[in-house]
């Protein structure tokens, strides 16, 4: 048996709460709630190398807005806000085109955003000549594996809070 997640990020950001069905449908299968925490700590662990937390961070606010999960973004843009990043580079994540990165002398973070667009908008798009731009923008290949993960896991986590979302409306409509 695994033991329920105290500080589970989806509950709070759908405003899930014991005792409602989707709580408990969300919470039937406690190790993959669990594991969905997990995942998420162990993105954004400060520690994790060839990424830096900043960048792991915008790319999470990028892929949010573009999706587009509100809550998601509001969640990176104050992660982003504590880890004092950056003012110009938060407004390029949450409003701003990859090329406008590249403005801000910061083309590691433009090739890493323009990857983060194709894999969010066009997957299928997203082939060797996309991939070899980020090597070419100094990204090493442990970081390229590293963003690739983040970037699934950011796509199920959207998905995930916008299905919760979906069962606590009908949920309230129908109480």
């Amino acid at each position: 048996m695994t033991t329920p997640v105290t500080d589970d990020l989806i509950d709070q950001l759908v405003g899930l709460a014991p005792g409602s069905r989707t709580y408990a449908a969300r919470h039937q299968r406690e190790k993959v709630a669990a594991a969905t925490q997990g995942s998420y700590n162990a993105l954004f662990d400060p520690a994790l190398p060839d990424l830096t937390l900043t960048e792991r961070l915008l790319v999470a606010l990028y892929a949010s807005r573009l999706t587009p999960a509100p809550e998601l973004a509001a969640h990176y843009r104050e992660r982003l806000q504590q880890a004092q990043a950056d003012a110009a580079l938060i407004q390029v994540a949450e409003a701003g085109e990859p090329q406008d990165a590249q403005r801000l002398n910061q083309p590691r973070l433009a090739a890493i955003l323009s990857f983060t667009r194709t894999l969010i908008e066009k997957p299928v798009e997203g082939d060797k000549a996309v991939l070899l731009a980020l090597p070419a923008a100094g990204i090493s290949t442990p970081a390229v594996v590293a963003l690739s993960q983040l970037i699934a896991f950011l796509s199920y986590q959207v998905r995930l809070v916008a299905g919760l979302k979906a069962m606590k409306a009908s949920e309230e409509a129908h109480a």
